[in-house]
């Protein structure tokens, strides 16, 4: 068969063996979407699991954090979860008579780059930036010293630290998404906090070897080290405010719609939440578990422009592709990713990425990198470009080429088809190959017979779990 894969700047034919399957939406059957999420959220607010309704929570004088995702997930459309809710949330504090002037916004980026007005106004949407004169809207700044508070460590040991708007208020929200995922199995849940409000030390203690290399990290799971270190970190906030978040999280279909919202404390939420995001994100396919995954790989996909041309990024998605899919493949599998590769870092987003791509080839794997978390994670001129110019933080490059270790560990190969710099790709432990045809017959060589191909067309589609009917 001939279909249509992403690569670099568009899209190539390939041809694969007629027993190829190609994944794509139409084999899921996802559940039906919301009618009306407004209501859905105003019901799920009038009873919050294991919480009072917020009109109980504050009252006038009281201080309120809204904390919200980035633009990597949760769409924009004018009924998206992010402003569906944020409208809800400000008009339920007005009642209960909260002030404009005691309420801050948070994007919760983490350790992604900063979002610009225009880009915090098209997440928010007309309606809800109007409504703004008079309320702190801020990204969060893992580096700002005034804006952190230190915690001390989780009851696993790792380190707490953690943006001081959003448990210093009266009452902290957060708004979050169950969506598959390939770190800790979905999005949303103990995850938003502990991943959006905290510094790079606490992020390092779970996105990075000693979570991600273990055996409980592959396939995508809700239930190993990397969850439980979520859940620790984001108890010690709670501990630390003497309250509980309230989560608002919405399963979102593979359009980013809402399938169901719950609010609640956060336990609560991710109890009634994960059972129908598996609905949607696990995909179940009959026969034999598969030899190769084939991932079409564009220049730009969720972190930004750049990613499919980005070696460590490129590489990264291809672990990320592993975990998720590593249910309906062979114990090591061949890993093909039909990447551009050519040399561009897009260095103004990601700065720390090309000496840290430099770092990488003094070691042997890896997780030898972690060798280089302090001096890198703490470089002032990247850190200025994360706090001032719109990057990356710098450590955020150690935490993508951990899933890259991901993608040497778990496969017997990972060749990159149509890499234009292909020392590139070498130099991440990949091999290469002029074209996935040319890949397609390694992998036969390495398979010893012509192989079961699973096919990834698209990395800017929603990415679904497979897994084999008979794994279920």
């Amino acid at each position: 068969m001939r279909t249509p894969i992403q690569y670099g700047d568009g899209e190539i034919e390939v041809e694969l063996p007629d027993s190829a399957l190609v994944l794509t939406a139409d084999l899921a059957h996802e559940p039906t979407p919301l009618d009306d999420p407004a209501a859905a959220t105003r019901e799920a607010l009038a009873a919050p699991q294991g919480m009072a309704p917020i009109g109980d929570l504050v009252g006038p004088g009281s201080t309120v954090t809204i904390s919200f995702p980035d633009r990597v997930k949760g769409g924009t459309q004018p009924t998206s979860h992010r402003r569906t809710t944020i409208a809800i949330l400000l008009d339920q504090l007005a009642r209960a008579g909260v002030r404009d002037c005691d309420i801050t916004l948070v994007c919760a980026i983490g350790l992604h780059r900063k979002n610009r007005p225009d880009e915090i106004g098209e997440l928010l949407g007309p309606e809800v930036t109007a409504r703004l004169a008079g309320i702190r809207v801020v990204n969060h700044d893992a580096e700002d010293p005034d804006g952190m508070v230190d915690l001390g460590t989780s009851a696993l040991g790792d380190p707490v630290e953690v943006n001081r708007h959003a448990i210093q208020a009266d009452l902290s929200i957060l708004i979050g998404h169950a969506a598959g995922n390939p770190y800790g199995g979905y999005s949303g849940g103990w995850k938003m906090p502990a991943t959006g409000l905290t510094s790079w030390r606490s992020i390092a203690a779970h996105h990075a070897p000693r979570t991600m290399l273990r055996p409980d990290f592959v396939p995508a799971t809700p239930h190993g080290r990397f969850r439980e270190q979520l859940r620790a970190i984001g108890q010690r906030m709670e501990q630390a405010m003497g309250r509980a978040f309230l989560a608002v999280d919405a399963v979102l279909d593979s359009q980013s719609r809402q399938l169901a919202v719950r609010a609640g404390a956060i336990d609560e939420v991710e109890k009634t939440s994960w059972p129908l995001a598996a609905q949607r994100t696990d995909l179940d396919l009959e026969g034999e578990p598969y030899d190769v995954l084939l991932l079409g790989m564009p220049r730009t996909f969720h972190y930004g422009p750049g990613m499919g041309s980005n070696p460590i990024l490129m590489m990264q998605a291809a672990g990320a592709g592993i975990v998720r899919a590593k249910q309906a493949l062979v114990r090591k599998p061949v890993v093909i990713a039909a990447s551009i590769c050519d040399g561009w870092f897009n260095d103004d987003d990601f700065p720390s990425y090309r000496p840290a791509f430099g770092l990488l080839q003094s070691v042997d794997h890896p997780r030898d990198m972690t060798r280089f978390h302090d001096d890198l994670s703490t470089d002032p001129d990247l850190v200025a470009k994360y706090r001032h110019d719109f990057a990356y933080h710098p450590f955020h490059a150690f935490s993508m080429i951990y899933m890259g270790g991901v993608a040497l560990d778990q496969s017997a190969a990972v060749i990159v088809a149509g890499a234009q710099q292909p020392g590139l790709a070498r130099a991440m432990g990949a091999r290469t190959s002029p074209s996935v045809e040319d890949a397609l017959r390694v992998a036969a060589d390495l398979v010893g017979r012509e192989p079961r191909v699973l096919v990834v067309p698209k990395l800017t589609a929603p990415a679904f779990h497979p897994r084999m009917a008979s794994r279920g």
